[in-house]
């Protein structure tokens, strides 16, 4: 016969998947809140004690946030970034199983800042097309990005339906094949002529890629820079004895 210690723990475990559950289902959503523990003890018929072992298994899990003084939040899925893949971010979201909605917020040819100029190996007197997207994903505007093409490869793109086609998947009908890319990654702050694009307020925590992409030949043909809400995105890599290779280093302030 079980104690009643055990039949406490199989209650709060058992609770606790009929959460999960109703979470995977889409019972209930991202960012949506949870019954009151009071509710949910009542609903269950448990005790407030009993209840809240099976809540802090799964925050444990990962599937909810507790915020004292406002309640229990199903927590907003992840995007995983990988490292060690050269892909575009909706086939990256695609791949684990997001459905993404991507909306062009401007696209014309522009001289290149300093910056962009610096990282495409080009003149602060050349021009390029710049492209500007944001992408959703869960319910949310997660990502904002701007892509700057150099010019020589920009031919045609300007008529591209970039809601349903990458940048690297309209680069390779045309002719041009990506073959590798460096990218840095560091914390930021989200400033509010961005947030304006996300759904997130002024000064939440964001990830802040830089990548430029290079053809087999050497030649950097796109700088990109993406901002991604720090609550929507965590960073993963297989790593191999001879394989990724990560820098560590100090960050720096960049005045772009």
């Amino acid at each position: 016969m079980a104690t009643g210690q055990e039949a406490s723990a199989a209650r709060y475990r058992t609770i606790a998947a009929d959460l999960a559950a109703k979470i995977r289902a889409g019972d209930y959503r991202p960012g949506e809140a949870l019954p009151s523990q009071r509710d949910l003890s009542a609903a269950y018929g448990v005790t407030l004690m009993t209840l809240r072992q099976a809540l802090r298994q799964l925050s444990d899990e990962g599937l909810i946030e507790q915020q004292p003084g406002r309640g229990t939040f199903v927590s907003p899925p992840h995007l995983a970034y990988r490292l060690g893949s050269l892909r575009s971010f909706a086939d990256d979201l695609r791949d684990q199983g997001h459905e993404v909605r991507t909306a062009v917020v401007g696209r014309a040819v522009r001289r290149l800042p300093a910056r962009v100029a610096g990282a495409l190996r080009a003149s602060a007197t050349d021009s390029g097309l710049r492209l500007e997207r944001v992408r959703a994903f869960a319910g949310r505007r997660a990502v904002h990005q701007v892509s700057w093409v150099r010019a020589s490869h920009a031919d045609g793109l300007r008529e591209v339906d970039f809601t349903a086609t990458s940048l690297y998947e309209a680069l390779a009908v045309r002719g041009v094949s990506v073959a590798r890319a460096t990218e840095t990654i560091r914390p930021g702050i989200l400033d509010a002529a961005l947030a304006a694009h996300l759904d997130d307020p002024p000064g939440a925590a964001v990830f802040v890629s830089d990548r430029t992409t290079y053809t087999q030949d050497g030649t950097a043909i796109v700088a990109d820079r993406a901002t991604i809400l720090g609550s929507m995105m965590e960073i993963n890599t297989d790593r191999a004895a001879r394989g990724l290779s990560l820098h560590w280093g100090a960050l720096r302030g960049d005045g772009s």
